[in-house]
């Protein structure tokens, strides 16, 4: 251990192992999908903050950790934005200044029994600011939020039906600085088996009286995976692959066939030849499709990626714009100061148009109430929450992750889709250009085969149906606001108690003056 302290007297030493440590938890995510892991991840960057050297080197070590976990979770841009990549890591690395900072105040030294109580609520209500903060839209969403590692764990998916990813991630932070304080604080064992206790508890308190979601019907859906088809005529030989395997379809029964995202990639206005198409796959299957667009619309300015319901008839009219799209990938946020990044990546040319609102549809003449969301959407917990409660029966998400095949990122993104599934109550269908596809019912688990990156093929599922209200959809995101209630308080407390030492202190003695010969000076008349 004083080898080891030795070693880490180095302040650039220090901030290698922040950044290193701070990368750890992204071996809780797919491909390593280490959930186990997740449980300890934060203990190693835990045990540096808390011996920072002062609280501005917490802050900055904070930084370094949150650069290293923002770059390792994101590790699959850097062919698409290269040094842009670092770029990203570094802004929103430093949103974990500020916890490094909190760390240090609450573990440093001999903490206290009460300060280590604090900890444990303190700590994960700060790494939940964090994740708040950097879940907005225009900061990249939440994704790798630290609960969405736990997508196939039973126990946590049921958690998140009571209080969404939220209160996983909150938890496992609890968990996590339970056991840092085990490891470095052997006079604070109690608080710390207490807080390990309280989690477990509340874990299994959940587990037993959760409601959980009762099945009342089923769905039969298709997913048409092309697979990747490149080529600079890749848009009609992509379009031929699909009809090809939805033709497959004939007569197995389906309720509804999703294709992914930027599966059609003119658009059906300009080419009636595709919608006549279209039509003909609905006949002949005799099921709605749901195609996306990727292309300027013909009826307004613009590029748009939208879903495209198409029945036997041709073009349904419903039809939903992308809402929320993906920085960088496609707009560039600040475009006149930040658009140098279309020369050292493969960013956005052009900026997407967004839609407006979400939007329910409904599916042939079967009843059936789909929400569709596009890409990046799915890892947002409002948006899933928002069609529940407009009463969709399937959520849907149409995605294609074809510019990052080989990375972490398809497999990552597929089982976000359990996540909200779980917190629901409803079940999704997550279909991809490339995979990985994949189908979940309504308490998160798993329905059938995922589809791999390696293949082509149209599956069908039976998916179950469930119309129960989850407490996180009648809730909402009562954790976030719990979190920083719990901020605010600890602050108001910090701010009473140093304002109390303030006022206890002796005020100091002053001497009176001296001449040169040491004796005090005489008041003058």
């Amino acid at each position: 251990m004083k080898t080891l302290g030795h070693w880490l007297a180095s302040p650039w030493r220090r901030s290698a192992a922040a950044a290193v440590a701070g990368a750890l938890p992204v071996l809780a995510f797919p491909a390593p999908s280490l959930w186990w892991w997740a449980y300890v991840a934060l203990v190693p960057w835990l045990l540096l903050l808390r011996t920072a050297p002062s609280g501005k080197r917490a802050l900055y070590e904070g930084w370094c950790g949150g650069f290293g976990f923002m770059l390792a979770m994101h590790h699959w841009l850097m062919p698409f934005l290269h040094v842009f990549t670092f770029v990203i890591a570094a802004l929103l690395g430093a949103l974990w200044g500020p916890w490094g900072w909190l760390v240090r105040r609450l573990l440093a030294g001999v903490p206290s029994r009460s300060r280590i109580a604090a900890a444990l609520v303190v700590l994960p209500s700060g790494w939940l600011a964090v994740e708040l903060v950097r879940s907005w839209q225009g900061l990249g969403g939440p994704w790798g939020m630290l609960g969405s590692s736990q997508w196939q764990v039973e126990p946590a998916l049921r958690l998140a039906s009571v209080g969404g990813v939220w209160l996983i991630s909150f938890l496992l932070v609890a968990l996590n600085v339970a056991v840092a304080v085990l490891v470095a604080v052997r006079r604070a064992r109690v608080p710390a088996v207490a807080g390990l206790v309280v989690t477990a508890v509340a874990t299994s308190a959940t587990w037993t009286l959760a409601p959980r979601p009762a099945v009342d019907g089923q769905a039969r859906i298709a997913v048409v995976q092309p697979g990747v088809i490149g080529g600079a005529d890749s848009g009609d030989r992509r379009f031929a692959r699909e009809e090809q395997l939805t033709r497959r379809l004939a007569g197995q029964d389906v309720d509804l066939i999703v294709w992914g995202e930027s599966s059609v990639g003119f658009d059906l206005g300009d080419r009636p030849d595709l919608a006549r198409r279209l039509a003909d796959l609905s006949r002949a299957t005799n099921a709605d499709i749901l195609v996306n667009v990727d292309a300027r619309r013909s009826d307004k300015p613009g590029i748009y990626k939208s879903s495209v319901l198409v029945g036997q008839d041709g073009l349904t009219g419903q039809r939903y714009d992308k809402m929320r799209l993906v920085p960088f990938g496609e707009y560039i946020p600040a475009r006149s100061l930040l658009g140098w990044a279309t020369s050292v990546g493969k960013a956005a040319g052009e900026d997407r148009r967004r839609g407006s609102q979400p939007v329910v549809m409904n599916v042939g003449g079967n009843g059936l109430r789909t929400g569709p969301m596009v890409c990046f959407e799915t890892a947002f917990p409002d948006m899933t929450r928002h069609l529940t409660k407009e009463g969709v029966d399937v959520l849907i998400g149409q995605s294609s992750t074809s510019t990052f095949q080989g990375s972490w990122a398809p497999e990552q993104h597929a089982t976000l889709a359990a996540l909200r599934a779980a917190e629901t109550g409803r079940p999704m269908v997550h279909s991809t250009l490339t995979g990985v596809s994949a189908v979940y019912g309504p308490s998160g688990q798993r329905v059938g085969p995922w589809l791999g990156t390696d293949t082509s093929a149209a599956q069908v599922y039976d998916i179950p149906l469930a119309h129960g209200t989850t407490p996180y959809v009648r809730l909402g995101d009562w954790t976030v606001h719990a979190a920083l209630l719990i901020l605010a308080a600890w602050a108001a407390g910090e701010g009473v108690r140093t304002l109390r030492l303030r006022r206890s202190a002796p005020e100091p003695r002053v001497r009176p003056a001296r001449t040169a010969h040491g004796s005090p000076a005489r008041p003058g008349r």
